[in-house]
């Protein structure tokens, strides 16, 4: 197939998806869009947003679509790793012979919900953040692949803080983009009660499956990046990290610690799916500053004074992508 008819008929498919997901989630473009960059990027992907925004039937919905696996760990205190990677089993046979079997968690799936990750203690995150980046479970001797496409969507409740444990910084950085959740607006929610009001259930068809997402995860390596796009992701993540000749002043004043270079790895990899979505085979500058905020906002931590002034990471970060020098070819 040709590169040109590839590319074509990728686009295709994603709007496809995109139009049956539609059927079930009313709005929220900006989220679908982000959790079907995450999956074609290969990384993983942090919502946070008040409960009954849809975000747990929103990677429902994505698994029926593209007929992958779905699993959802609920994350409490009392939560253990061996619940999340799995465990050793002891089983005899029929001669009453004992051995050890491992059973698979729920992290064996394609599609992982995590809800409420920051509940859980940080021994049982950093169980579920070791296979989020290695892709692999080890259980004794043996270790286990897991299952291609593999992306873990976790959740973050932001209005309940009392017995929660949030995630490090370090740990932070492993997720390729953070998504907040905004509300629907009063037409949306409009349109969200018509459809609670309806008896049947709304049928979604098949898109995709396993292989086909990995085709398109081909077709995304092919998007060319010009040398001086990838310079203006450089600068951007350049001007968060302060006390360097190319931070931003409002770096210098209000961001203790700036994005690592694994910000300057997502804004490209993410990059290229959002150019494949509009339907560009090359990656512009536009499509960096599209994508900045998602990719940019957990990588930076804020100090003191950015708190007393009442800055955030996207009030930040939104000035900064805006006075960065846009490159010319």
């Amino acid at each position: 197939m040709r590169p040109g008819e590839a590319l074509q008929l990728s686009v295709t498919r994603l709007d496809r998806v995109r139009q049956e997901i539609s059927k079930i989630i009313v709005g929220q473009q900006d989220v679908v869009d982000g959790l079907l960059i995450s999956l074609l990027a290969g990384g993983h992907v942090l919502l946070e947003g008040v409960p009954g925004l849809g975000k747990t039937t929103l990677l429902r919905t994505l698994s029926r679509v593209l007929h992958l696996k779905y699993s959802r760990i609920q994350f409490t205190p009392d939560l253990m790793p061996a619940d999340i990677v799995g465990s050793m089993m002891i089983e005899a046979d029929e001669r009453g012979a004992k051995s050890l079997r491992f059973q698979p968690g729920p992290i064996f799936s394609n599609l992982v919900l995590a809800d409420e990750i920051n509940r859980a203690t940080p021994k049982t995150q950093s169980a579920l953040l070791e296979a989020m980046q290695e892709r692999t479970v080890t259980s004794g001797t043996t270790t286990h692949e897991l299952e291609r496409p593999f992306l873990v969507m976790a959740t973050q409740n932001p209005i309940e803080m009392e017995g929660t444990y949030p995630l490090p910084e370090a740990q932070l950085d492993r997720f390729l983009m953070k998504i907040l959740v905004e509300y629907p607006s009063r037409e949306e929610l409009n349109r969200i009660v018509e459809r609670t009001i309806q008896r049947e259930e709304i049928p979604l068809d098949r898109i995709m499956g396993q292989a086909e997402i990995l085709d398109l995860r081909a077709v995304c390596h092919e998007i060319l990046v010009a040398p001086h796009v990838q310079d203006f992701a450089i600068d951007l993540v350049m001007a968060t990290q302060p006390g360097t000749q190319y931070a931003h002043p409002l770096a210098n004043k209000y961001i203790r610690y700036g994005s690592s270079p694994r910000g300057a790895q997502a804004l490209v990899e993410c990059g290229r799916v959002y150019a494949l979505l509009r339907s560009r085979p090359h990656l512009s500058a536009d499509d960096i500053q599209a994508i900045a905020l998602s990719v940019l906002r957990h990588r930076i931590i804020l100090n003191f004074d950015a708190h007393a002034d009442g800055q955030t990471p996207d009030s930040l970060l939104k000035e900064i992508v805006q006075t960065v020098r846009t490159p010319v070819a």
